[in-house]
This record gives structure tokens, C-alpha cells and sequence, in this order.
């Protein structure tokens, strides 16, 4: 089968130290990635949003002309 030396006591612990180093360093980087990516989906909302209110508002001033202008017995053309 397979002929290893098993490391002494103190290679161990280092070897475990390492891990628990490296470990800890890749959490961190995948905890900063995934918020890294949140905010760019968090952002991305933002812009949307702010793009369908926009547009709701434009549509709303042109419904508001547009009853005022039935009101007073005027009717626009539509716009092409």
C-alpha cells in the first residue's frame, strides 16, 4: 500500500495554522464578491426604478393635459 511518513506534531499544527490562514482569506474574499455583486444588482434595481418612474410621470402629465383639454372642450390631436 502507501509507505508515508506521518509528520511530527509541530508540522501539524503549522499545517493546520496554514489552512485556517487560507481559509479565512478565501471567506473573506467570497463575503466581499457576494456583496460586491449585491450592490451591482442593488444598483441595477435603482436605475430600473428610477427609469419606470420617470416614465409614469411623463405618462401622467399627458393624461392630466389631456382631461384638462377635454374638460375645457379642446381635444388634442395625438402626437405621431
Amino acid at each position: 500500500m502507501f509507505q508515508h511518513e506521518i509528520p511530527d506534531a509541530a508540522t501539524l499544527a503549522r499545517l493546520h495554522d496554514q489552512a485556517r490562514l487560507e481559509a479565512s482569506r478565501l471567506r473573506s474574499a467570497a463575503v466581499d464578491e457576494f456583496w460586491r455583486g449585491a450592490d451591482a444588482v442593488w444598483q441595477r434595481g435603482l436605475q430600473t426604478g428610477q427609469a419606470a418612474l420617470e416614465r409614469s410621470a411623463t405618462r401622467l402629465q399627458a393624461r392630466l393635459a389631456r382631461h384638462a383639454s377635454v374638460r375645457n372642450g379642446r381635444r388634442l390631436t395625438p402626437e405621431a
